[in-house]
């Protein structure tokens, strides 16, 4: 069984990821294959510096994200630009992984975590969907003490995205991440039972 995680920034998926490889699913990470593609060395890199020029990048040649991050948060064709030239090769690799996982062993879940599942039409690709949600208020407020960004930097962060509560009504699962983690948990453990996985 493969389910997609989504939700939205700062809402804490990983946190929900992680809570269910802990009771045994598998993982397929976009936001870690997003980061290898962006590696020294990789075509998709290449690509980008092409795109915005040599200042996104670190003295080391390493992706300097604040930089690009500055450049396409506040441009949306620019954001654009950049999805143009990533999605492919992530899209790619998302489906190479969760494949090869689930003809390993289709009883287990795979849980495939997608933070623009939405926003990039990827919902086909999953039986179901799994929405970690907090309210946009909480989001501002982890991302601006998480990043250390100003209130209308994490706002430009978010506008980037589709609204939370749009998300959460295109579920079949919801995890509300805006309490304490046993409360987070104890959902995890109720969906686990719920998908007959105990």
């Amino acid at each position: 069984m493969i389910i997609g995680l989504t939700g939205g920034i700062a809402s804490g998926k990983s946190t929900v990821s992680a809570l269910l490889v802990s009771k045994g699913a598998r993982l397929v990470d976009a936001d870690v294959i997003a980061r290898e593609v962006m590696l020294p060395g990789h075509e998709v890199l290449a690509a980008a510096v092409k795109q915005f020029g040599s200042e996104i990048l670190s003295p080391d040649g390493t992706l300097n994200r604040g930089k690009l991050g500055d450049i396409v948060f506040q441009d949306p064709a620019a954001l654009q630009a950049l999805n143009n030239l990533t999605h492919p090769a992530i899209r790619r690799e998302i489906k190479e992984r969760m494949n090869s996982l689930e003809v390993e062993d289709p009883k287990k879940l795979t849980i495939v975590d997608i933070p623009l599942l939405f926003e990039s039409g990827l919902e086909n690709l999953f039986h179901e969907i799994l929405v970690v949600y907090v309210p946009r208020e909480v989001q501002i407020a982890r991302l601006m003490e998480r990043n250390g960004l100003s209130l209308e930097q994490a706002e430009a962060r978010l506008n980037a995205q589709m609204d939370i509560e749009a998300k959460r009504n295109k579920a079949d699962y919801i995890i509300d991440n805006s309490g304490e983690l046993a409360h987070t948990e104890q959902q995890v453990s109720v969906l686990w039972d719920r998908l007959g996985l105990s």
